[in-house]
């Protein structure tokens, strides 16, 4: 717990697809050696940036399994295994224990909903299975998980903290009162890491500059946290993970498929989001190359 707790910067990581729309493990062992290299503490594995939603539970499960093998003894592994059914979050979870994961990642149930003693039983039940994240992400599961409710699940023995995207003012509220938060929100992280006491990030934006999001949790740096913001702002210009999808394809990082029904951004969105990645260096980027791309250049699969 202590080690999972010391880490500052985790990368929701991308999950790359290949010509048959499957997932292309060669091309993610390249994207997670960019984050070792960078330093970066820890991944989220399937989480929303990785398309959890998209993959089957076999798939996520054996990326889970791989990522372990592969990575554990240099980042923490943490799998998505979340999900709105309660069942399938034990049986996942407990699945991606068994692979060796570190820690989980644990929503809500999103879209059928439950009444908060509902969401405090079903996150005690994937609790008492292994250290957890608790993500509160109201935008997209239309409930905050407000500290009434998170309060008592911190008592938990494998309570890790939250991953909070309600806001910097939320984030010292638990932090002044000893429970660990990882903001949610890159735009907010470094303003909420320096002072605001947060753990860290769980970032979307260090898929792409690694490096520089491991400098603004490192050290205040208003310069660099300044000069990322329109890039971050634009990563979310379209539900994530449009847009890191298509930056990473623009990079030459991935190859240009997505699996539906995302679809990259519009000519203009891209061109926008070329212009803030040709300030930066090159080797600040992850990918080799940095192209506009055509529309006809994206491949879609079901």
């Amino acid at each position: 717990m202590k080690q999972i707790k010391a880490a500052s910067l985790i990368t929701a990581i991308k999950t790359p697809f290949n010509a048959k729309g499957d997932i292309d493990f060669n091309t993610y062992d390249q994207l997670v050696a960019h984050q070792i290299q960078a330093g970066v503490d820890g991944i989220v594995v399937g989480g929303t940036t990785g398309e959890g939603h998209l993959l089957t539970w076999e798939e996520h499960l054996i990326l889970i399994a791989h990522s372990v093998h592969k990575y554990g003894k240099n980042l923490l592994i943490v799998g998505n295994t979340g999900s709105n059914n309660t069942r399938e979050a034990i049986k996942a979870t407990q699945h991606g224990f068994a692979t060796g994961m570190d820690a989980a990642l644990q929503i809500n149930p999103y879209y059928g909903r439950s009444s908060f003693a509902g969401v405090s039983a079903h996150f005690n039940k994937v609790l008492d299975i292994g250290p957890a994240f608790i993500y509160n992400v109201p935008g997209r599961t239309g409930q905050d998980l407000t500290p009434d409710l998170i309060e008592p699940l911190a008592q938990h023995e494998n309570f890790i903290g939250v991953k909070e995207c309600a806001g910097n003012d939320r984030i010292a509220y638990y932090e002044e009162r000893g429970i660990a938060c990882w903001s949610g929100n890159d735009d907010e992280s470094a303003v909420g890491r320096h002072q605001h006491g947060s753990h860290g990030v769980i970032s979307v934006t260090s898929n792409i500059v690694p490096g520089l999001m491991r400098k603004l949790m490192d050290e205040p740096n208003e310069t660099l946290n300044q000069s990322l913001q329109p890039l971050m702002n634009w990563l979310f210009c379209e539900p994530n993970p449009i847009a890191i999808n298509t930056t990473l394809m623009m990079t030459g990082a991935v190859s240009p498929i997505f699996r539906m029904p995302y679809k990259a951004l519009t000519t203009a969105q891209r061109a926008e989001g070329l212009a803030m990645l040709s300030k930066l260096s090159q080797d600040e980027l992850v990918g080799d190359e940095l192209n506009l791309m055509a529309d006809d250049d994206f491949q879609y699969s079901c």
